[in-house]
Parts: C-alpha cells; sequence; structure tokens
C-alpha cells in the first residue's frame, strides 16, 4: 500500500481494514519512513521505504487525494517503483484518484478504469478506458471510485482472492449496509450539487488536467 503525503484517510483505511480481517501482511511505502500528512491531519507513518522493497507483493494498492496524487502524477520515482511491483504483482489497485497515478505510470493502458467522479474523464488521456462502475475489475487491474469506494472495492478483493464466503463474513464483521441519509453520493443522484463541487475544486482540477495531459505526451497514449 503506498502511502504519499495529501492522501485521503479513508481511502486507506477503509481497504486496509478488509485486508487486516483477510489476515494480510500489510506493508506501508513511502520514500522514509516519517510519517506522511493526511486530509483530516491524522499522520499516517510508514513502515517501508520505496528503494527497499523488491518486486513481488502479490497486491499493489494506491489511495487518492487529488493533490497528492497529481505531484505523484509527476514523480518519476513512484512510477518507476509502481511499474516495478506491477510487473510482478497479481493485482495492480486503487481507490479513488488513485487511478491517475496508475495512469500515469503506464499501467491502465488498454483497461477499464475508474476514479473519483470529477476526473475519471482523465483515465482515456493516459490510455484506459473509463467506467462509471463503483469498482472495475479488467483483468488483473482492479480500480474504486472516491473514497467511501475503498469498502466495495476491498470486500471484491477479498471474493476475488478468497471467495464470496470470506467477503461476505467480513461484511458482516464490518456491518458493512449502506443506508445514505440524503440519497446515494453520486453526480446522477444530485445533479444539482455538481456545479457547485466542480467550481470549488477548479484549481486542483485544472492542475489534474494539466498532469494527465503531461502523461498523455510522456506515454505517448
Amino acid at each position: 500500500m503506498l502511502v504519499h503525503p495529501g492522501m485521503i484517510l479513508l481511502d486507506l483505511v477503509a481497504p486496509m481494514t478488509v485486508f487486516n480481517l483477510m489476515g494480510a501482511t500489510l506493508r506501508l511505502a513511502w520514500k522514509d519512513l516519517s510519517p506522511v500528512a493526511t486530509d483530516v491531519g491524522l499522520p499516517v507513518t510508514p513502515t517501508s521505504r520505496l528503494a527497499d522493497l523488491t518486486p513481488g507483493a502479490p497486491i499493489l494498492f494506491l489511495p487518492g487525494g487529488l493533490t497528492g496524487s497529481v505531484a505523484l502524477m509527476d514523480d518519476p520515482e513512484v512510477l518507476g517503483f509502481l511499474a516495478a511491483q506491477a510487473a510482478a504483482a497479481r493485482w495492480v489497485t486503487s481507490v479513488c484518484t488513485g487511478s491517475l497515478v496508475l495512469g500515469a505510470a503506464g499501467l491502465l493502458r488498454g483497461h477499464r478504469a475508474t476514479s473519483h467522479w470529477y476526473v475519471r474523464d482523465l483515465l482515456p488521456l493516459m490510455g484506459a478506458t473509463m467506467a462509471t462502475d463503483r469498482v472495475v475489475v479488467d483483468r488483473n487491474r482492479m480500480t474504486g471510485g472516491g473514497a467511501t469506494a475503498g469498502v466495495d472495492f476491498g470486500l471484491r478483493l477479498a471474493a476475488e482472492i478468497g471467495g464470496e464466503a470470506l467477503a461476505r463474513r467480513i461484511g458482516l464483521v464490518l456491518e458493512y449496509a449502506p443506508d445514505p441519509p440524503f440519497g446515494p453520493g453520486s453526480p446522477e443522484a444530485s445533479p444539482g450539487a455538481v456545479p457547485d463541487v466542480l467550481a470549488r475544486r477548479a484549481p486542483v482540477l485544472a492542475t489534474a488536467r494539466a498532469a494527465a495531459l503531461r502523461a498523455q505526451r510522456r506515454l505517448g497514449t
């Protein structure tokens, strides 16, 4: 699990909770072992340095966080690490804007993928086919939508690895029974709020598009 400054803590913790209930060995990887800042102010301390991890982990996972993701899209050390790890991984995965980083590393070319709704349209610039599903599986690539999709993503991956019965048990332990009090948090369900969200996020969305265009030129997609 690649942790990074500016990540959304929920993007990390939701899948991490599912993985922990699966009995997985988790490594939180970053350039050094200094705590990294998250969106809610709670730091996360890496357990491994990128330079110390040789390829071979069966699952590679990236959380999102738009500002942090944009920075990683132009980071050659991180992109090189992802490419090396992905070559040996059974599953290459992300939640939220983490898929933009996978795209910038050239790891979603020719694959269906999703991301947070307000940036998923950038994925085709990096060779992916955009999908709007909450969790998208295409061969050994699995991508989830925005932050809360991390639980759905984790359960889907648990089912792929250990079977549906395992995923159902974990869902029961977590009492995962979504019942949003104001309906689904999707642009389709709340179209009237979309312009306001896009206006508030306009500066960072513009930087994300610029980073995706740079990746497009670099990848030749």
